[in-house]
């Protein structure tokens, strides 16, 4: 330390007051940019985020073509990182790796040699083991880069110079497709045929108006590298690709192999994008030891190169689209791809875009690229004839020219002099060999002079012509169809099209959940449990202090439970899922939106074909079909519309032709369920007219049969029609007092 040990400002340690709100707004939106445009997002005219451009571009300054040896992975890696992007070795490995997995990527830009990973998630072996070449696509992205095509900027440390985007003769976005997070936005594109991508590109050219509908005609969907089977609407599709936002349906592809003897099996031979298989058949796995898939018995994966898991039925009466229905819902047999074209447009704004726009974008960039490559041979070819040019005068005058060198003292001024001649022409003379003055050399340059004056009258016509540079670009496009074309082992369409099988819902929902008898019981203060097996006797069952049994009936495992509540709610619950046997269960409440003022009226299992007559205590009601009663969520579903202090106080089945009712005044009214209305939600209309007090009991019948009751003793009791005649009447009248023998409590059963 020397002396002076304080500042030279005097101790004042440079502590600047920053508002930390304005601070972190600032730095985090610096941040936010460089995310959006140096790391997430790809630009739409290559294709590419930095790290992969510059992957490319750093194997095309090494030599690493598509024809020459492969390179060890390490040394491309330090290449990047140590001249274009200052990131970790891992991030650029990875990226590196992920343009060579043929799973991955449906055009790989890479071409590795050495273990790249699987599709079953295993990770690739270290760079110091891979080795890695370029493939035929990524000489088309490279296409002219060394002839001005595209703008070079300087790298991070300013030592060398790095292409901001890439020429992009092939187009990368829609075939390899794209997938980020930035801050506040993300990018999802799946991968694209080249065929129908120039196909469309092609037709673009020719009717620059087109709208998506006709360009979907040629891009029918993706393409993706694992192939499957989309299962989207066209018009999905169609809405899809307009916007730049949607989503895409992929099924495994599968087929049945027969075993013999009845018997058989499905095989699944191609599985969802970006699904690991390993991953997918562990979590089949534990769907079967959780009995979640009661019609399948096992699952084997017998995969070599091509994918192939077995799938085993539990009986050969197991129809197997509806087992495949039920893997479908329950496991990423069945994946959905996002579509979010956010892509960097001109490299700088982010931007969702349909698919015309993107082409539109990448045509726009291809006739720059032509545009910028034509500049730059046109220069090249002005500076080649002005130096044959001079030549030609040597020529002409080549003992003067040779007099001129051997005698003067700055021969370079006086050729300039003598003969008219540039810089350029005069130090060409200078720099010719001797052996260039032989009398053949004049023909060829003068064969030479006019080839190239023919190329630069043909390249300055094209840059004179919109139609001339068209043309080109549309040659070209049809160059790389030819070299992707769908009869190629790389470019034909590996995933195919077609509409979801018609299949039961029911019959689905049946399949994954395994066939068990339960009875389900519930008590008086609504606590709800499932006892395994069909109990004949509900005396022996415990409740809490205080609480008592309200409802019990058998059901199985696959059934779904209508409860009705006393305010003409009715919850939907499926059987599978009610609380086992062991203690009292659970309360209602707790699975349901259940409100406090209500209770449980009555419970019983679903059935799909049937209907009931729905009554209030004031002696309103209608007639629902069940199917109308399903709630699909835990708020229920209001059917009757009652309000305090009138309830919902009885739920019949319709059975018959006639309804029989009484009221607390024990007046008894027959009438015709025809009076009836059948409606899916409401007060309903009278039943029975009262002076005072309410409904007692209802029931359906078949006149012909009579109507029957029990009394309290057991006895059965029938009026037949004629004995019924008195009680017959229109709906909403008083009725009769009810017949001699029937039960004192008022209802039809004792």
């Amino acid at each position: 330390m020397g002396q002076n040990t304080l500042p030279p400002d005097g101790g004042d340690d440079n502590i600047l007051p920053v508002d930390l709100k304005a601070a972190l707004e600032e730095r985090y939106l610096a941040y936010a940019l460089s995310t959006i445009t140096q790391r997430a997002l790809p630009d739409v005219r290559d294709g590419l985020k930095p790290v992969h451009r510059r992957i490319i571009h750093a194997m095309s300054e090494m030599g690493i073509r598509a024809n020459s040896s492969f390179k060890k992975c390490a040394r491309i890696v330090g290449d990047v990182i140590g001249k274009f992007h200052p990131h970790g070795d891992q991030s650029v490995y990875d990226a590196l790796v992920r343009l060579a997995q043929d799973f991955s990527q449906r055009y790989p830009i890479v071409d590795g040699q050495g273990n790249f990973g699987n599709i079953d998630g295993d990770n690739a072996a270290a760079y110091r083991y891979t080795e890695a070449r370029m493939t035929d696509v990524a000489t088309l992205l490279l296409q002219g880069i060394d002839q001005d095509a595209v703008d070079f900027r300087l790298t991070y440390n300013e030592e060398d110079e790095e292409p901001v985007v890439l020429p992009g003769a092939f187009p990368n976005l829609l075939a390899n497709g794209s997938s980020g997070i930035a801050v506040g936005m993300a990018t999802s594109i799946p991968s694209h045929n080249v065929h129908e991508l120039c196909d469309a590109a092609l037709h673009l050219i020719r009717n620059p108006e087109v709208e998506v509908e006709k360009l979907v005609e040629f891009v029918q969907g993706p393409d993706l590298p694992t192939g499957g089977i989309i299962i989207d609407s066209r018009e999905s599709i169609i809405e899809a690709y307009k916007t730049g936002r949607g989503g895409f349906r992929v099924r495994s592809k599968w087929q049945t192999e027969d075993l013999g003897r009845g018997g058989y099996q499905i095989v699944v031979t191609e599985i969802p994008y970006q699904v690991q298989k390993s991953r997918l058949i562990e979590k089949i796995a534990e769907l079967l030891i959780a009995r979640k898939l009661p019609l399948l018995e096992d699952i084997r994966d017998e995969s070599a190169e091509d994918v192939r898991i077995v799938l085993v039925p539990k009986s050969r009466a197991v129809d197997p689209t509806i087992l495949m229905e039920s893997l479908f819902k329950l496991s990423e047999l069945e994946s959905r791809i996002p579509l979010n074209m956010n892509v960097l447009s001109m490299g700088r704004v982010p931007k969702v875009m349909g698919l015309k726009e993107v082409l539109v974008e990448w045509l726009a960039h291809r006739r720059e690229v032509l545009q910028r490559r034509s500049r730059h041979r046109l220069a090249a070819i002005d500076r080649r004839l002005e130096i044959l040019g001079g030549y030609l005068i040597a020529y002409l005058n080549l003992d003067e020219v040779i007099r001129i060198i051997r005698e003067e003292d700055e021969p370079k001024v006086s050729l300039m002099e003598t003969f008219s001649l540039t810089d350029v022409q005069a130090e060409a003379i200078l720099n010719m060999r001797l052996r260039s003055l032989r009398k053949l050399e004049e023909f060829e340059i003068r064969t030479e002079f006019d080839t190239l004056s023919k190329e630069k009258a043909e390249i300055e016509s094209l840059l004179a012509s919109d139609e001339k540079q068209w043309q080109t670009i549309a040659w070209e496009i049809g160059e790389v169809r030819k070299k992707f074309a769908k009869a190629t082992e790389l470019g034909r369409r590996r995933t195919q099209f077609a509409s979801a099988p018609e299949a039961d819902v029911e019959a689905i929902q049946q399949a994954m959940i395994e066939k068990e008898p339960v009875t389900v019981v519930i008590s008086e203060k609504g606590w709800i449990r499932a006892l395994k097996g069909h109990i004949a006797d509900t005396s022996g069952l415990q409740f809490k202090e205080g609480d008592a049994l309200k409802v019990a009936f058998p059901a199985q495992t696959t059934d779904k439970v209508l409860i009705v509540t006393t305010g003409g709610k009715v919850y939907t619950l499926g059987a599978d899922k009610l609380p086992g046997g062991r203690g009292h269960g659970e309360p209602l409440r707790i699975m349901v939106d259940m409100e406090n003022d209500q209770d449980v009226l009555t419970a019983f299992v679903h059935d799909p074909h049937r209907k009931v007559i729905i009554a209030s205590q004031a002696g309103n009601g209608f007639v629902v079909a069940e199917t109308e009663m399903v709630a699909n969520t835990r708020k229920g579903k209001q059917v009757m519309n009652v309000g305090m202090p009138d309830e919902a106080k009885l739920v019949v089945p319709v059975r018959g032709d006639h309804v029989a009712v009484v009221g607390e005044n024990r007046k008894m009214l027959v009438f015709p369920l025809a009076q009836l209305p059948e409606m899916t939600r409401g007060k309903g209309v009278r039943l029975q007219r009262y002076k005072d007090g309410g409904i007692s009991d209802l029931r359906c019948f078949a006149i012909a049969d009579g109507l029957t009751w029990d009394d309290s003793a057991g006895r059965n009791f029938v009026r037949t029609k004629e004995e019924l005649v008195e009680w017959l009447a229109d709906r909403a009248s008083a009725g009769r007092t009810v017949p001699k023998g029937f039960p004192r409590s008022g209802k039809f059963s004792g």
